[in-house]
């Protein structure tokens, strides 16, 4: 099974959203499924086949997730994310302000759903891998 070593060296590689689709590719490759990003202090959880599963710790210190998503303003924040504008650190701070709580990737659908504070789906993609 994966390690959180082997996940930190494949996020190593992420400068930019521009490099999301082969971080994504990469993490399938180590046997990771889903992972959930918390917006509040970056940590995640990581899950693989039979529900293994590995918690990172924090990654920054905390963040305050703003009550109310603005999907308008988020959407432009990960736009500019995705064209390599922002780095990832800029990218969570712009996800707390427009009210972003989480985030989490089904590599096996090929999707990212972003959530408010509730558990509300804000936006869902599809991820181009």
């Amino acid at each position: 099974m994966f390690t959180l070593t082997q996940i930190k060296e494949a996020h190593a590689k992420v400068k930019s959203g521009t490099d999301f689709p082969q971080y994504t590719k990469e993490l399938l490759s180590l046997g990771v499924l889903r992972y959930t990003i918390y917006v509040r202090d970056g940590h995640a959880e990581y899950i693989g086949k039979e529900d293994y599963s590995i918690v990172s710790n924090a990654g920054y210190t905390d963040l305050h997730i703003s009550p109310e998503a603005d999907s308008d303003n988020f959407k432009y924040h990960l736009k500019a994310h995705q064209q390599g504008k922002t780095d990832y650190l800029t990218f969570c701070r712009d996800s707390a302000e427009t009210g972003i709580d989480k985030w989490t990737v089904d590599i096996l659908a090929k999707t990212c759903t972003y959530y408010d504070k509730s558990g509300n789906s804000v936006l869902e993609e599809k991820i181009p891998i």
